[in-house]
């Protein structure tokens, strides 16, 4: 069962299209809130998945992060959505960040 939080969470991410990513940090601060590591306890737990796509979710500095069915698999999800992703973080990171 998720939070109230984990829901908003879900809620907001449901919006970051193919092809798009965005951070830890801009899902908090869209439902208000600075709990950037809470964010990725909800990609973790994500009941919802691919429908509520945690792998679009990255790093600030555009590194992948982690993942719960591990990076290597979040790399091939992001590749297939034409995603470049070299030395562990998003080529072109700013143009291809979705932000609330």
């Amino acid at each position: 069962m998720s939070t109230l939080f984990q829901e908003k969470i879900y809620s907001k991410l449901r919006m970051v299209p193919k092809g798009r990513v965005t951070t830890y940090k801009e899902l908090a601060k869209a439902v208000g809130s600075k709990a950037y590591r809470a964010v990725g306890q909800a990609m973790n737990k994500n009941p919802y998945s691919p429908k509520v796509p945690c792998h679009r979710v990255v790093c600030s500095d555009g590194s992948i992060g982690g993942f719960a069915t591990g990076v290597r698999k979040k790399i091939l999800m992001l590749r297939k959505e034409g995603i470049k992703v070299k030395d562990g973080k998003v080529v072109v990171f700013e143009s291809l960040l979705f932000k609330f």
